[in-house]
């Protein structure tokens, strides 16, 4: 396989309006040591170990800078709230002493269920500065995804609000005794055992509070991610990982003192809590909030007003406002934004481009996972960009592309444009140290000193890589191993294409053949000639042996409420087959319009 053909997107570093951190990347990458980054940090007073929450709000008080907006929040009804550090300390310090009131001891579950409110960030910080261990929950999840994770991860207290509480969680309490505390916020009273109202029990609370010696290595966060069947997994991460999210933050992001920031992920998600909380706040930049969802004008506006300068996004939205063409874009200032970056899943290159037509610059895309806990690969502010490429390992991450071997090791592949597994070499401060309750599993992720992804990739010459799928999205087609990815971006080249979802279907020649799903733009209708030109598209593209063999229309795509689409259950829903973990199920596709046509029976398609 090789790597898609694309038109290089060239950096001028002295046009750039902000010098970036990372000039030289072959220098930084050769010279930089974990240890060396260290000083970033403060550690607690004392040398009493380290914390993030007071890495990313204390210090800054204690260096000067507690006049400094470090929260500015925009409420989806027009309010407007700004929180310098020096309030978030006292905030936070409020919640980590009602934690202590209740009797909340290190070490216990924190579960926070709620919009993107002001008192989620003072929770999540509150509870760190306690040594408890935070869990973000998605406010858009049902009972039932609640309940199993609030069992798994042993929830002893939940942040939360009435409406969510009476909707989603009262009718749970005799299914969690566990769960002692539940704080309310917001003014509708609500009565229950151990239920306790934000502004009584919190607001209440001195200001003032001390952090007690913290093991770096001790427990921070608990993010769930889903798995393809069954249960999700609970990922462990430590205190130690906010050196990662400040170098990451520094690099990948290019975070400047006096950016003002702005990361849509929601907090219930991992992107959210690492880089919409830690990072932003670590590198001591101002951090825009937006409670409302997406709203393509309502962003641009935001950008606009707010003067953001990083913008960190998601494909999907990306994607979304391409629906409305870059002229949705003119006619806002947004001479303030000098950097914008993306992550959730792969951008396809076209998106790439698209950036830099619509806003004079591209997409900066990034991969990592939940269990890495920050961007290990990005495409950064001095490097040139290949659309569709994650871009390069950070330094102090080494990357690989891996082969499975037969005696149960691991070879790595040192020939470009060659497909294997994406492997790192562990440790990195960030790494997941656990899966919880499951420690053969998370055992089975490294082999011979690296972690194994679980992604397929390819790195090109000059050390680019490039996704090409889940190892159990791959498809087999006659020999040949196809990523999904590619044959999306393809598809998404053509003018009528929203969205695309690959899977492949079983054949008994080929073994397995490559089937679409798409998602068209307003204006465009679903019908046969337009699955010829689609298919004709993807041959011309791709050749006849990746392009795919079937198209379906749909009105939309099934995803995850983080965006990516779910292929998994594409072929599940295609053949009839279990479903598994449908509790990050944002939306469903509708029923097709069409009904799916095989390209080797349809006249008039390009060879």
């Amino acid at each position: 396989m090789c790597a898609l053909p694309v038109q290089r997107i060239v950096k001028q570093v002295s046009k750039l309006a902000v010098p970036p951190h990372l000039l030289d990347y072959d220098a930084t990458v050769a010279g930089f040591t974990w240890e060396a980054a260290r000083p970033w940090l403060d550690g607690l007073p004392g040398g009493n170990g380290l914390n993030i929450a007071h890495e990313a709000v204390d210090r800054h008080v204690a260096h000067g800078l507690g006049a400094k907006t470090a929260i500015r929040w925009l409420g989806k009804t027009g309010e407007r709230r700004e929180f310098s550090f020096a309030d978030l300390a006292q905030a936070s310090n409020r919640f980590a002493n009602a934690l202590g009131q209740l009797g909340v001891l290190p070490g216990e579950r924190v579960f926070v269920l709620m919009g993107r409110l002001p008192e989620l960030y003072m929770a999540v910080l509150g509870a760190l500065k306690a040594r408890c261990v935070v869990t973000p929950l998605f406010s858009a999840f049902g009972p039932e995804p609640i309940a199993t994770r609030a069992e798994m991860g042993d929830a002893r207290v939940l942040v939360t609000t009435p409406e969510l509480y009476q909707r989603k969680v009262q009718g749970l309490r005799e299914r969690l005794p566990g769960l002692r505390h539940v704080i309310l916020v917001g003014a509708e009273p609500v009565d229950g055992p151990g239920v306790h109202g934000w502004d009584a029990l919190v607001d209440a609370c001195s200001p003032d509070y001390t952090i007690a010696p913290t093991d770096p290595e001790s427990m921070s966060l608990l993010h769930f991610t889903s798995g393809t069947t069954g249960r999700p997994k609970g990922a462990v991460h430590v205190h130690a990982a906010v050196l990662a999210h400040a170098m990451t933050g520094r690099y990948a992001l290019d975070l400047h003192a006096d950016d003002v920031f702005w990361c849509t992920a929601d907090p219930g998600w991992v992107t959210g809590t690492s880089y919409g909380i830690i990072a932003p706040l670590v590198n001591g930049v101002t951090n825009v909030v937006v409670e409302a969802e997406f709203d393509a004008a309502t962003w641009y506006g935001v950008l606009a007003r707010e003067r953001v300068s990083v913008w960190y996004t998601a494909p999907t939205a990306i994607r979304m406002m391409m629906k409305l063409g870059a002229d949705a874009v003119r006619g806002h200032d947004l001479s303030r934004l000098r950097f914008m970056a993306s992550v959730g899943e792969p951008l396809n290159p076209e998106a790439v481009v698209w950036g830099q037509q619509a806003f004079g610059m591209p997409f900066h895309d990034n991969w990592w996972q939940t269990e890495t806990g920050g961007i290990m690969i990005a495409n950064f502010a001095a490097l040139d960009i290949l659309p569709g490429s994650m871009g390069k390992p950070l330094p102090g991450i080494t990357a690989a592309i891996a082969r499975r071997t037969e005696g149960g090791g691991i070879a790595l592949v040192d020939d470009p444009l060659v497909d294997g597994e994406l492997a790192l070499k562990a440790p990195w401060p960030s790494m997941m140290r656990g899966y919880l309750h499951e420690d053969e599993r998370y055992r089975k992720c490294f082999v011979d000193g690296w972690y194994l992804t679980g992604d397929l990739a390819r790195r090109d010459a000059e050390g680019y890589y490039w996704f090409v799928g889940r190892a159990d999205d791959v498809i087999k087609s006659s020999g040949h191993l196809i990523g999904p990815f590619e044959v999306e971006s393809a598809l998404l080249e053509h003018p009528a294409v929203a969205e695309a979802g690959v899977i492949g279907i079983p054949d008994p020649m080929a073994g397995e053949v490559v089937k679409a799903f798409v998602a068209l733009k307003p204006g465009f209708e679903a019908g046969e000639a337009l699955r010829r030109e689609l298919l004709g598209h993807a041959r011309k593209r791709l050749g006849a042996a990746v392009a795919p063999k079937a198209i379906d229309f749909r009105t939309n795509l099934p995803k995850t409420r983080s965006g990516k689409i779910m292929r998994r259950l594409l072929r599940a829903r295609e053949l009839g087959l279990p479903e598994g973990d449908l509790s990050t199920l944002e939306s469903d596709e509708q029923p097709s319009t069409e009904t799916s046509a095989d390209a080797s029976t349809q006249p008039g398609t390009a060879p």
